[in-house]
């Protein structure tokens, strides 16, 4: 083409040629921009809410550690006061009596002195009764010391929680009821009965209501 023509050519074709050159997809640039965006941003959230959620899991997990180990030592402890405890019952029941035992030392040993007196001096019934007299006073100080008492309720109205009856026995002297002789005396520990008195009980005399 000559350069004439070239100038010849219509203005009105050239500006449709232009117009119907391929344009660039801007708005479709600008999308996929955005979805690129979108992406990284969820991305990034992700790795957050993953990173907050092993904190978490970390933290349970040393709260569960800590949780175990005062459940061990809880447990440990438990043992121990066990332990102690069964060794503390069976010490009191091996010296239960260690109170009582040391007071009966010196009543034996009072017996003891009183029967190689009686074989020194035979026949001498008044020295025998003295030393037995101080033994039965020492034993029963020792009996009141660890709250053993004796139960001797001549003249007093029957019991049954603390005397026995053997046998009953008229009287125009005493009471119906009354406890007229002690067969043997019976005896309490702190208040408790370990042995009641054998007693014979007064009854009303023959031809007496």
């Amino acid at each position: 083409m000559s350069q004439d023509e070239k100038h010849n050519t219509p203005h009105g074709e050239t500006d449709s040629a232009a117009e119907n050159t391929p344009q660039p997809d801007i708005e479709g640039i600008q999308t996929g921009t955005e979805e690129y965006v979108d992406a990284g941003e969820a991305t990034a959230d992700s790795i957050a809410e993953t990173d907050e959620l092993q904190a978490e899991l970390d933290q349970a997990r040393a709260e569960a550690e800590q949780y175990r180990d005062q459940a061990v030592r809880a447990h440990a402890e438990m043992e121990n006061v066990r332990k102690r405890a069964q060794r503390d019952v069976e010490s009191a029941r091996k010296f239960a009596i260690e109170k009582f035992a040391s007071e009966l030392l010196g009543v034996r040993d009072s017996l003891e002195l009183g029967l190689k007196a009686a074989e020194e001096h035979s026949g001498d019934y008044d020295k025998l009764k003295e030393g037995m007299d101080m033994t039965v006073r020492m034993l029963v100080s020792s009996m009141e010391k660890v709250g053993i008492e004796a139960i001797d309720p001549k003249g007093e109205a029957f019991n049954p929680e603390f005397h026995e009856a053997v046998s009953t026995q008229p009287s125009e002297e005493l009471e119906p009821n009354t406890v007229a002789e002690v067969m043997q005396k019976g005896y309490t520990l702190n208040g408790r009965v370990l042995r009641a008195a054998m007693v014979v009980v007064a009854k009303p005399a023959d031809g007496n209501s």
